[in-house]
Formats: C-alpha cells, structure tokens, sequence
C-alpha cells in the first residue's frame, strides 16, 4: 500500500529533554491512523514537526513522496489540520467562516460554495447556517471548528481530539462524518484520549511514548499484547483481604485488584473463569452487582505498555 506519510529516524529536543527519539513511522494512503500516547509522549511535537511547524534535529519527513519543509506550500495545501482548540472567528457566521478557510485553498467562487456546502452537510449544520459562534453549543463549535479545518478537501487531515467535551449527538455526527472523509479517499491521522472512539474509527493504531514508538498494529494486533485472555469485573460492597486473597488463589487468576467497590479479576488462561469465579462468591456469601467478563481493551494495552490510563 502507498505511503502518504515517511516518518524517518526523527528526532526533536527542547533544550535538555529529547522529546522524540530516532522515531520512524508511515500513514498508508486511505486509512484511519490513530496516533495514541499519555501526555508528554511526543504526540504533538512529532505532529508539529510533520506539519514543518517545528524545525527538527535529525531524520526526515516526507509527504506524498516529497521532502516536507516549511515553504512547501504545494504539499500544505493538501493538507488539512483540526486542532483541539476552536480557531474560528466570532464576528463571522458559519457560512463565512468556512469560506473564509476554504477560500486560502480554492479561488474559484463556484467551487468553493459548493465545496463550503459538502462540508455544511458533512458536519451537520445545515441549519445552523447563518448563526454566529456565539450562538452555537459547545458540539456545533467543534463541529464548525472540523468543517473550516476540512472544507478544502485535503488529502491529508489532522484530527486532534476532536471530540473534547462534545454531546453525544455532536460525538456521533463528528465520528460519522470521519468515516465518510475516509471512505471519501482522505488519510486521517487521529489523536484521542476514547479508547471507543479508536476501536470504532482506526484502521491501524501507534502507542508512542517518551517520544518512541512502543506499538503498532490494529487494534486486535495489540490486544494480544496486554496477556490477557478475560476480565472480569464486579461491584462488590464490602470486600476483605482474606476474600481478596482466596480470589488471588483460584485456578488461572493472575491478577486480581479491588478498590472503590470494584473488583477486577484478570485471567491468562483458561475456561469456565467466569462460573469458578461466581461459585467462590455464592460459596463465600459475598454479595456483588453488575458483574460482566470481557476480552482484554485497547486500555488494558496501553497500561501495560506505557503504565498509564490513556485519560490520565
């Protein structure tokens, strides 16, 4: 498959912390690549750095098979970036404001309103077209926000945590509307802190951290990487140590860990996890809710490979 991105031996410092090391990396053309990692891992500095926004120390970084650097304005403008913060401007309505980013791109008039009317309906605000920021909720912002960063129709997007504190139904339509951009023939690179969303949106994932690459794969590559076979978590009032303990020594439990009310009981191996474990508690007389088993998640990976929740 076609590379869109070459991500080669990459390396950035600030002063005397190295914020990417030797980092190398591709975005095959058409995919959905989500770019993961707890803060400070390099994320964004390795995004800056592609975007020739940060100059670099050593490596390189090509774009559609060219050299990317800062006065490459003929890769730039296939390229289009939404950032987590809003970056639009309030004394302009919807309308103005995607023809005013649509219009750095495309001169001609004709093709733009029709291009400013696939990203209104794209994202959503159809009728919303005429209201001003202030006007908006906090979802329609971002989505505003998505529809000035895309109305262009780059071939490459840049989507940082676009899904901040949004609604639900803002959430669905901004995830509804990547998908299509994709199935559209745009390369998406995809910052997030919602497992789900990764699971529901990513071709193909990359865990850095420290400024490496620690993983990559999609997302069922790297759950064989947590060495989990099943979890099982309950809600369980009251548990003591001794129980703690008795659950820590039943067949094939390899971790068991308890603390608010919740037990989560992690398997390597083995069958019938779920029915030992709910014998030892019928049996013991502890009492417990909403009890569920589950493959290991993409969380379960990334605490394992870099010791943190992706949120924290």
């Amino acid at each position: 498959m076609k590379h869109v991105i070459e991500v080669r031996n990459l390396c950035k410092e600030y002063k005397s912390l190295q914020a990417v090391k030797d980092l190398s990396f591709e975005v095959r053309e058409g995919e959905i690549l989500g770019l993961l990692g707890p803060n400070g891992s390099g994320k964004t500095t390795t995004i800056n750095c592609i975007l020739s926004l940060l100059s670099f120390s050593g490596g390189s970084i090509r774009i559609f098979g060219q050299e990317m650097s800062p006065d490459a304005y003929h890769i730039k403008r296939e390229i289009g970036v939404v950032f987590q913060e809003v970056a639009i401007f309030d004394e302009l309505n919807v309308v103005d404001n995607i023809d005013y980013f649509c219009g750095l791109y495309i001169r001609d008039k004709k093709i733009r309103k029709q291009y400013i009317d696939d990203a209104i309906r794209l994202t959503g605000l159809e009728n919303y077209r005429k209201f001003y920021p202030k006007q908006l909720s906090g979802g329609l912002l971002r989505r505003l926000n998505i529809a000035c960063g895309i109305a262009h129709k780059p071939k490459v997007i840049f989507l940082d945590e676009p899904t901040v504190a949004v609604d639900p139904q803002s959430r669905n339509n901004i995830l509804d509307g990547i998908k299509t951009l994709r199935d559209q023939g745009a390369t998406i690179i995809y910052t997030t802190h919602y497992m789900e969303e990764v699971e529901i949106l990513c071709d193909r994932i990359i865990i850095l951290d420290k400024g490496q690459v620690l993983a990559s794969g999609t997302a069922d590559d790297l759950k064989t990487l947590a060495d989990i076979e099943e979890k099982v978590t309950a809600k369980v009032a009251g548990l003591d140590a001794g129980h703690l303990d008795g659950i820590r020594a039943l067949n094939n439990v390899d971790e068991a860990a308890y603390h608010q009310d919740t037990l989560v009981v992690k398997y390597k191996t083995g069958k019938n996890n779920l029915a030992d474990f709910i014998d030892y508690l019928k049996k013991e007389d502890i009492h417990y809710d909403q009890i569920y088993s589950e493959r290991p998640t993409l969380n379960d990976v990334f605490l394992k490979l870099t010791g943190k929740e992706l949120r924290d």
